[in-house]
This record gives C-alpha cells, structure tokens and sequence, in this order.
C-alpha cells in the first residue's frame, strides 16, 4: 500500500497536483482503485472529475482554474501575479466572458470576486503565468491589467491602483500596445492622461 500510495503521489506531481479522471487512467490506475482511494480519504476530489492528495496544499489558483478554461485571473490578482503588486490577494479576481454560466463557481469559490466582459474583450491581452508555487493558470497581460483597473477605478483598492500605475507608467510603459487595448476598451482618454502625467 505504500508503494501504491507513494506512486500515487509522484503521478498527481506529474500533473501539477491535480489529475483528472482520464489521467490517473492512462497512469494505469483502475476506476475501482481511485474510488478505493478517495473512499479511504487518499484523494480528495477538487472538481468534477479532478483529483488531488488529501494531505497535499495544491495552488488556489490551480484549484480555481482547472475549473473551466474561461477563468483568468484579473484586475489586482493579475497585477500580484505579475509582480506589480506586493499585496497578497486575498480575494481572487476573475474575468469570464458574459453568458458563461459559472454559477456553481460562484457558489464554490466564496473567496473570489467575477468581473464579467463582452466575449469580444475576453482574448484581449490573454497569457499564461507561472503562481508562486510554480503552476501555470490564466492572466491577462499587464496592458489589460492596467485598463481593466483604470475601468473600474471605483472598485480598486487605491494603494494597490497607484502602486500599480505609477510602475506601469514610469517603468514598463508599451506606449502602442496600451494604446491600441485603451482603444477597444474605450478609454483612451483615460489612459492618455496618466500618461502625459505620470511620463512628463
């Protein structure tokens, strides 16, 4: 049983802490093995399909992402993801394209906040990025990032708003890209004047 368990491991390692139903199968795992594990409190099921090691922390944002692939992590989690801030989320802000019903999400996830955008806006920017515990999950580029926080200014913690404008503009500012996104965005205005200010 050891050997079994300690092979169990290094195989849900192999897929980033969490295997889904087909994986542990193609490992070599029987369905009767997995439901033996998960009924002795062995593996614990993340999502619908999805497995992980009981005693084992896997990453929050890996949890929230295998979920569905239309997460990605925004606003002020994106800006921490990249660097940009140094305030550790505690709640996760997600984006999802209007229409998708994530309300079993919604339901299971109490920690995050879903900000909704038109499906033509939902690939603006999109990228992947390695967590803090080294996984890879869903973001959108700091140019997204910085519009989606000078659109919804109001709901921004302001420290984390001017920390994050203030690097962005004086630091890592790509003048076209930020532009051409501010354009689809509609804010163009906005963006031009923290620029003008923040780069005389």
């Amino acid at each position: 049983m050891d050997y079994s368990l300690e092979k169990l491991r290094l195989i849900i390692e192999k897929y980033d802490g969490i295997a889904s139903l087909e994986q542990l199968q193609k490992e070599g795992l029987t369905r009767i093995l997995i439901y033996a594990y998960l009924n002795d409190g062995v593996l614990k099921k993340e999502a619908h399909g999805k497995y992980s090691i009981t005693d084992w922390q896997p990453d929050e944002y890996k949890i929230i992402q295998c979920r569905s692939d239309k997460i990605v992590f925004s606003h002020a989690t994106a800006l921490f993801l990249h660097g940009i801030s140094d305030k550790v989320p505690h709640t996760l802000d997600i984006t999802v394209p209007q229409g998708d019903n994530v309300s079993r999400i919604k339901k299971d996830c109490i920690n995050a906040n879903f900000h909704y955008c038109k499906s033509e806006l939902w690939e603006l920017g999109l990228m992947q990025i390695v967590t803090p515990q080294g996984f890879t999950v869903n973001t959108y580029d700091l140019e997204r990032c910085i519009c989606d926080i000078i659109r919804d200014k109001k709901n921004i913690d302001t420290q984390i708003f001017v920390q994050a404008i203030r690097e962005y503009f004086i630091h890592n500012c790509k003048s076209r890209k930020i532009i051409k996104y501010s354009k689809v965005m509609n804010i163009e205005d906005k963006v031009r004047t923290y620029m003008e200010v923040l780069q005389a």
